[in-house]
């Protein structure tokens, strides 16, 4: 079995709440607040340690938001590898109007990264991951990191080896695809993967066909390509499949993306080949959907959508 490691480059406090409806101008009166933590990479550990499994955390913290952060993963059983932060960990905000479902998320940048703590971030990644771990990579950078600077941490996780499982979007995606390092499994949603083709992709074949290219690039070996309600599709050299999710009821999808990775990433660290991989993926997202705001999948619910998550070939 291989030690997973997930990389959360800025982590946040997560607070969500709800409200009849919002509306500009006035006071509005929320109901209590639920925090969690936060960033793509948390969340994966976090939708791990739900599934059963275990990783190590790497993020960086600073300043009181930072300290509470940090007592959430310790009440959630989280194995951390903090690294110091200049400045204060960010705080984000999700407001969900039960009048129509609707749910606003207010995401902040972060503290500015200098380039002292950015070498020091790659150094103790470095002393954090050894060879043959399965490395997560996922959420946004914070400020102060140029868009290349994924491309320098992939090389530096690659030759250890590690396996390197990345899902980012924005700027540092694009930087990835323009001037490919490679990585072993790229996630994206089906927006991002259309914002990268410059076009619609309106089936799986679309999708696949657009993978199949960064592929053929040397962007990634294997692409992921999220298709909302209708599952996730995965594409590789030689294996085209793709894979229903279980449940078309969606309570909230926030968390849905985070906990594929981690069901993704558990099977495969457990020895499950690719395909079996993408349904226990599809199976945690499916979970996820169930629950509310910035909460991930149920185990119980995952281990109850397993069976009906099918594979098809594309």
């Amino acid at each position: 079995m291989s030690a997973i490691v997930t990389i959360t480059l800025n982590p946040a406090v997560d607070i969500s709440s709800t409200i009849g409806k919002v509306t500009a101008g006035a006071k509005l009166r929320c109901a209590a607040p639920l925090v969690d933590p936060g960033g793509g990479g948390l969340n994966v550990s976090r939708a791990i340690q739900i599934l059963g499994g275990t990783s190590t955390a790497f993020l960086e913290l600073g300043g009181s938001p930072g300290r509470r952060l940090a007592a959430l993963l310790q009440a959630e059983g989280i194995t951390t590898r903090i690294f110091p932060l200049s400045g204060e960990t960010r705080q984000n905000f999700a407001i969900t109007e039960t009048s129509t479902g609707k749910q606003y998320r207010f995401m902040m940048p972060g503290p500015d990264w200098s380039p002292e703590m950015a070498n020091g971030v790659l150094d103790e990644i470095k002393e954090t991951v050894a060879p043959n771990n399965i490395v997560v990579i996922s959420g946004s950078l914070p400020p102060g990191l140029p868009d290349d600077y994924l491309s320098t941490l992939i090389a530096m996780l690659r030759a250890k080896p590690a396996t390197v499982i990345l899902d980012t979007s924005g700027a540092p995606l694009r930087h990835l695809v323009e001037h490919p390092t490679g990585v072993d499994f790229l996630r994206l949603d089906r927006g991002e993967a259309e914002d990268l083709a410059g076009h619609a992709l309106e089936t799986r074949a679309d999708s696949a066909g657009f993978a199949t290219g960064l592929i053929d690039a040397g962007v990634a070996d294997t692409v992921l390509v999220a298709h909302g309600a209708d599952g996730t599709s995965l594409i590789s050299a030689t294996q085209r499949f793709h894979c229903s999710r279980a449940v078309s009821r969606v309570v909230s999808a926030v968390g849905a993306g985070d906990s594929f990775v981690a069901g993704f990433t558990l099977a495969l660290s457990r020895g499950l080949p690719m395909p079996q991989a993408l349904r226990h993926g599809t199976a945690a997202a499916s979970a996820a959907v169930l629950t509310k705001a910035t909460r991930l999948c149920r185990r119980e619910d995952a281990d109850r959508f397993l069976p009906d998550c099918e594979l098809t070939t594309i």
